[in-house]
């Protein structure tokens, strides 16, 4: 097979390649309950069997007798074809990797086989094969004086018993979680890039400081498959307890939190610096308070201004990589500054906000409801964080508590389970299904995060999270509920609907959700390893009547109610009597909405 593969030098035993080969793989009988099987590729013009000779040729040559080299299992023959010409799926030899030991004589010893170790690192990649070095026909190994059994390969033959069969959910999820690493790595290299322009930023002008606290960011960018912009917050260097709060009040009730104006006291000391024009204004009300207000405006304007000459500098003394950021890039929008930093084969959107950092109370982190779904002692740390205000128009500031929820997302990580491993999935499948690759507005991962944190409060109990399909159904029935009612409350402002305003086709989204959660096969389906027959829908029509409930009685947003949800989507595994109890006095007040085809 020289044109498949290289032979490299051996190393301790092993040869590795310098080729891999790519395999197709074909999981037709997932439906029926049969493994998926491999099906090597040979080179372009040989046979199956010229392939395996070759293998043998490669692997044996100046070597003496194969067994010495650890092929004894393998006969110079090649494997037998299966042969069904009867069947539409052909004739071709299939192999599954398995857990079965290697074919060896009885009481001999284990031998190393090269020929597995090029097929094992050629169909598994970075993975670790179940065996090192193994390669073995799929069921149990036949007796050495027998003649090696025909292989399965078409639908017309159960695979044994002894195949691996990995769920398409954990197939799914491994795909996320094998490019989570090169997503870190690529996030912390454009931070540094954004921070080292920060740090001119700050000496070219002292009151807008660099904070090297926030890396949470890097774990949620890893958590993610959305390409939404990244929050780069920009502390002010000011004393916030000396500064006068005035509340203006929110425009609309349900808006979010109220907005406020940041007056700077006549009698502050160390204030001086944000007295200047370029930053404040002088009070027309002529307060005995306040000397003047700083504007957001005109301190987003500053900032610009010392972001372009900042870039311009690191440039010139080589601190930064050419190309990796652009001041064409920065555009000053109505809130922040948005900049594009490029790392490596990846571009990461920041937006960067200069904010005010000082304490500020959340009833809502108060609240005993909170307590059962989180770690404890995660919200008392959480209580104890400033938070931010951030810029909320040309004259107003408002509270951010972005960096509260992810305090908050991060101690979920601490649970076992699939918490986290859940919004991933959905954050995957809303960019690939909903939004069209990312090309359709729709969901952002604020959203899916909101989800999650209501969902650990919903279901506390680790059982609801053991389950990988069934966390994902956790979320999902929150999900379909919050765009049944068009309301998704914000997780620590109750009252702030984060569906009000997103600009979002709230009927064409929930058909959308729920189509996947009736029949998610299709949309999990990322390789051709998942092909298959998908099973019937799980529910029928009429469900949203039902998920419209929390609408019209607020007692309905309560674990009893999800729990009937779950039950119609056959997610529902859990064996605690009170839980039970709960569900089924919820289902039999909805019985009419029931017999009405839900």
């Amino acid at each position: 097979m020289e044109d498949a593969f290289k032979k490299a030098p051996a190393t301790e035993g092993q040869h590795k390649p310098t080729h891999r080969r790519h395999s197709a793989v074909q999981g037709a009988g997932e439906a029926e309950g049969r493994s998926c099987l491999l099906a090597l590729t040979t080179p372009s013009g040989k046979s199956l069997r010229e392939a395996w000779t070759g293998v043998l040729a490669v692997v044996s040559s100046g070597a003496g007798d194969p067994s010495s080299r650890g092929l004894a299992p393998f006969s110079a023959s090649p494997p037998p074809l299966w042969d069904c010409h009867s069947c539409p799926a052909g004739p071709p030899a299939r192999l599954s990797v398995t857990d079965s030991p290697p074919l060896q004589r009885p009481g001999e010893a284990r031998l190393f086989n090269p020929v597995a170790a090029f097929w094992n690192s050629a169909l598994w990649g970075a993975r670790a094969p179940p065996e090192d070095g193994l390669l073995t026909w799929a069921g149990a190994p036949p007796a050495r004086s027998q003649p090696r059994p025909a292989l399965p390969c078409c639908p017309c033959v159960p695979a044994p018993a002894m195949a691996v069969r990995v769920p398409l959910w954990d197939h799914y999820l491994q795909a996320i979680r094998s490019r989570g690493a090169s997503r870190a790595q690529d996030y912390q290299r454009a931070e540094n890039v954004l921070l080292t322009v920060l740090e001119r930023v700050q000496e070219l002008d002292p009151r807008f400081l660099v904070d090297y606290s926030r890396h949470l960011e890097a774990f949620q960018f890893a958590l993610r498959s959305s390409e939404d912009p990244v929050d780069m917050e920009v502390p002010l260097w000011v004393d916030a307890e000396a500064l006068v709060v005035e509340e203006a009040g929110a425009a609309e009730a349900g808006d979010g939190p109220p907005s406020c104006r940041l007056g700077v006291s006549r009698e502050g000391a160390g204030l001086e610096r944000w007295m200047a024009e370029d930053v404040s204004s002088v009070s027309l009300e002529g307060s005995a308070k306040c000397c003047s207000h700083i504007v957001p405006s005109k301190v987003l304007r500053v900032l610009k201004d010392l972001l372009v000459a900042a870039i311009v500098h690191c440039k010139h003394q080589s601190l930064i990589t050419p190309g990796s950021l652009n001041v064409d890039s920065l555009r000053e929008e109505e809130l922040h500054l948005s900049l594009l930093v490029s790392s490596g084969w990846r571009t990461v959107r920041f937006n960067v906000v200069p904010v005010v950092r000082r304490r500020h109370r959340v009833p809502a982190l108060e609240g005993a409801q909170l307590t059962h779904g989180f770690p404890e002692g995660s919200l008392k740390r959480v209580i104890n964080q400033e938070v931010a205000l951030v810029p909320a128009g040309d004259q107003h500031w408002r509270v951010s508590t972005d960096y509260l929820l992810t305090r908050l997302l991060s101690a979920l990580g601490s649970f076992p389970g699939h918490r986290l491993d859940s919004l991933s999935i959905l954050d995957r499948v809303n960019r690939e299904s909903w939004r069209d690759g990312g090309q359709s507005p729709g969901l952002t991962f604020r959203h899916l995060k909101t989800v999650l944190l209501w969902a650990a409060v919903l279901f506390p109990g680790p059982e609801d999270w053991a389950d990988l399909q069934g966390a994902v159904y956790r979320l999902l029935v929150v999900l379909l509920c919050c765009l049944a009612t068009r309301n998704l409350p914000h997780f620590l402002y109750p009252e702030w609907n984060l569906l009000k305003g997103a600009g979002l086709d709230l009927n064409a989204l929930y058909q959308r959700v729920e189509r996947f959660a009736s029949q998610p096969e299709p949309s999990l389906r990322i390789h051709v390893t998942h092909l298959g027959r998908s099973p019937p829908p799980r529910i029928g029509n009429g469900v949203k009547a039902l998920l419209q409930l929390p609408a019209s009685n607020p007692a309905y947003w309560a674990t009893a109610y999800f729990d009937v949800l779950l039950d119609k989507f056959q997610v529902f595994n859990i064996q605690d009597k009170d839980r039970i109890s709960a569900m089924q006095n919820i289902f039999r007040k909805t019985e009419t909405l029931d017999s009405e085809g839900c």
